[in-house]
């Protein structure tokens, strides 16, 4: 299995029989991204939340591709409205597919479609596939069932947000690492934007003072999982 970074919460993976994943595509209106929307097909998209940033291009990439949505409740049935395949869920649900298995989690943020309208709450996501679990925590602020989510679902690879100022930044994001007892984090969501401007080597030094291990995907890059 492949796990590629593109960039803010942008993430793909492509498994050994070749299905691919997008989790949160947003790539057209992002400076880092190393990729377009035209550029990219997917068979399966998950949306963490509505804002912008996440939902992104997803639209656009499921327009060229036979794309089924993975989200909750409310943000399924929006993207229903739009004309496409959706599987709806919510938080605490589970649910098996043709690459492995999805579970919601809580996330404290917000979630609004461009739009205006009303997308149900916040998520992150626990992604089961090919023996190992990824746990892509949406936008969120810290909270302590992190604690609870590693050891219910011991995670191999933690993606979380350092960025600050709308989600945790670097000194909460140490504090869920060692919540949720990962065996790899990396770091997402950071700049992007002047006012989530990080380091992600301080992010990783601090990871690292603390015995955890962490690995810095570069905009782009993809690693086998």
């Amino acid at each position: 299995m492949k796990l590629k970074y593109l960039s803010h919460s942008a993430f793909q993976i492509t498994t050994e029989n070749g299905k691919v994943i997008l989790i949160d595509p947003f790539l057209d209106g992002n400076p880092n991204s190393p990729v377009k929307s035209k550029d990219v097909k997917a068979d399966y998209i998950v949306v963490t939340h509505a804002h912008g940033d996440h939902l992104g291009d997803a639209f656009n990439i499921a327009k060229h591709s036979k794309t089924t949505f993975i989200c909750v409740n409310e943000l399924a049935n929006y993207c229903k409205e739009k004309g496409f395949n959706a599987h709806n869920m919510h938080i605490g649900g589970q649910h098996s597919f043709d690459f492995g298995t999805v579970k919601f989690t809580i996330a404290h943020h917000g979630s609004q479609t461009p739009d205006n309208k009303y997308a149900g709450e916040p998520a992150g996501v626990i992604l089961s596939i090919e023996g190992k679990n990824i746990y892509h925590t949406g936008d969120t602020g810290l909270f302590y069932d992190m604690k609870l989510i590693g050891e219910m679902n011991p995670i191999d690879y933690m993606l979380l947000p350092i960025g600050d100022n709308f989600t945790m930044g670097i000194t909460d994001a140490v504090k869920a690492v060692e919540l949720a007892n990962p065996k790899v984090c990396i770091p997402m969501h950071y700049n992007t934007f002047p006012v989530i401007e990080a380091d992600p080597e301080e992010f990783k030094q601090k990871i690292e003072a603390a015995g955890q291990k962490c690995y810095v995907m570069k905009f782009g890059e993809e690693i086998i999982i």
